[in-house]
C-alpha cells in the first residue's frame, strides 16, 4: 500500500518534467518568447587631438550635450602670437607678389629712358673730345698721353651708355618669371603655416561627438592633456538597445526588424516599444550572467533589441524583460522613426 502511495509522486514528477521538456525542446508551443537581458548604452571617451594645458572645461557630470557643442579648451595663447606673426609675414609676401605681378611703374620706365639718354649725351661729348685730342696730336700741340686719356673716358662712357640701355630695357620687360615664381611659392609656404596654427588653435577645442550625456569628467583645468588621454566619457542616447540572447529554436520565427515591449523592474508598468535589430551570426553558450536554467547549456545567439521610445529612462547595464511574439508578419519598415 506505502508502495503505491510512494509511485504516485514519482510518476507526477516525470509527468511534468516530460512536460517541461516539451515546452523547453518545441518553443512553438507558445506564441511568445519573453528573454532577460541588459541594456547597452554606447560610450565614448573625447580628448583632444593636440597636446596643452586645460584652460577650460565647459560641462559636468550629468549634462546633457549636443552633437557639436564645445566642451572643453586648451591654452593657445602661444599659438595665436605664432599665427598673428605667420599673417604678418604671409601679407608682406603678398605685397611683394602683388609688386612682381604689376610689373615696373611708368615712372620708373621714363626714368630708365632719361637715364639712357644722358649716358648717350656723355657718350656723344666723349667721342667728340677724343676727336680733337687726336688732331691736336697730330698737329703736335698736346702729347699723347693727353689723346689716350680721352679715349679711356669715350669707352668708359660708352660702357655706362650700354649699362642705360640694359637697364631700360629690363624696366620694359618687367621682372622675371622665375622671381615671380619664387615669390607665389614662399606665399603658398606662408599661407600653408597659417592654416597649420589655425589647425592647431582648432584642436585645442573638444566638441561632442553626438548627442549624449556626459558620464565622468576625467581631467580638470590645469591638468595636461594629450591625444592618449580622455577628458569626459559620454553616454550616447541614441542607439539604446536591450542585449538579449535568442535560444537556437526561436530563431526562425523571430523575423528581422520583430516588434519587441521591454520592461524593467524600475517602471514595471511602463512598456518599452522596441525592434529586433541584430542577431549575431554565431553561435554560443548561454552566458553566466542569463538565468533561465533551461538554457544553461543551451546553443543561443545575441540579439539587439533597440528601444524606439523612453530612452533617457533606461541606464547602462539595467535588467530587462523583453518580450518578442513569435511568427510575426515582416514589418513593412522600421518600427522606430529613427533606425539603429
Amino acid at each position: 500500500m506505502n508502495k503505491k502511495l510512494l509511485a504516485i509522486p514519482l510518476v507526477l514528477v516525470a509527468l511534468g518534467g516530460a512536460i517541461w521538456m516539451a515546452r523547453r525542446d518545441h518553443p512553438e508551443n507558445e506564441s511568445t518568447l519573453v528573454l532577460q537581458g541588459n541594456v547597452d548604452i554606447r560610450e565614448v571617451n573625447l580628448a583632444f587631438n593636440a597636446s596643452g594645458r586645460i584652460e577650460e572645461v565647459l560641462v559636468h557630470e550629468g549634462d546633457r550635450v549636443q552633437k557639436g557643442q564645445l566642451l572643453a579648451k586648451l591654452d593657445t595663447s602661444r599659438t595665436g602670437l605664432a599665427l598673428d606673426q605667420a599673417k604678418a609675414l604671409a601679407e608682406a609676401q603678398r605685397s611683394q607678389v602683388a609688386k612682381l605681378r604689376t610689373g615696373s611703374r611708368p615712372e620708373e620706365i621714363r626714368r630708365a629712358a632719361a637715364e639712357r639718354d644722358a649716358a648717350q649725351a656723355a657718350a656723344r661729348d666723349a667721342h667728340q673730345f677724343h676727336e680733337r685730342q687726336l688732331d691736336l696730336v697730330a698737329r703736335h700741340f698736346v702729347s699723347q698721353q693727353q689723346a689716350d686719356s680721352a679715349k679711356n673716358a669715350l669707352d668708359g662712357a660708352l660702357q655706362r651708355l650700354k649699362a642705360a640701355e640694359e637697364a631700360y630695357r629690363l624696366a620694359v620687360l618687367g621682372p622675371r618669371k622665375e622671381d615671380l615664381a619664387t615669390a607665389e611659392a614662399t606665399l603658398t609656404a606662408q599661407n600653408s603655416a597659417i592654416a597649420g596654427l589655425m589647425h592647431d588653435i582648432a584642436e585645442g577645442e573638444l566638441f561632442a561627438s553626438d548627442d549624449g550625456v556626459i558620464e565622468n569628467r576625467v581631467l580638470q583645468p590645469g591638468d595636461m592633456a594629450s591625444p592618449q588621454k580622455t577628458v569626459l566619457t559620454v553616454a550616447l542616447t541614441d542607439p539604446v538597445w536591450a542585449r538579449v540572447y535568442l535560444p537556437e529554436k526561436a530563431l526562425g520565427r523571430v523575423p528581422a526588424s520583430a516588434r519587441a515591449t521591454i520592461t524593467t523592474d524600475s517602471h514595471p508598468d511602463r512598456k518599452y516599444a522596441g525592434w529586433v535589430g541584430f542577431v549575431s551570426p554565431t553561435a554560443e553558450f548561454t552566458p553566466k550572467n542569463v538565468e533561465t536554467p533551461e538554457l544553461r547549456t543551451s546553443l543561443v545567439y545575441q540579439a539587439r533589441v533597440f528601444v524606439c521610445d523612453g530612452k533617457e529612462e533606461l541606464r547602462q547595464g539595467m535588467p530587462v524583460t523583453v518580450t518578442i511574439a513569435y511568427d510575426q508578419p515582416p514589418p513593412e519598415g522600421r518600427p522606430c522613426a529613427k533606425g539603429q
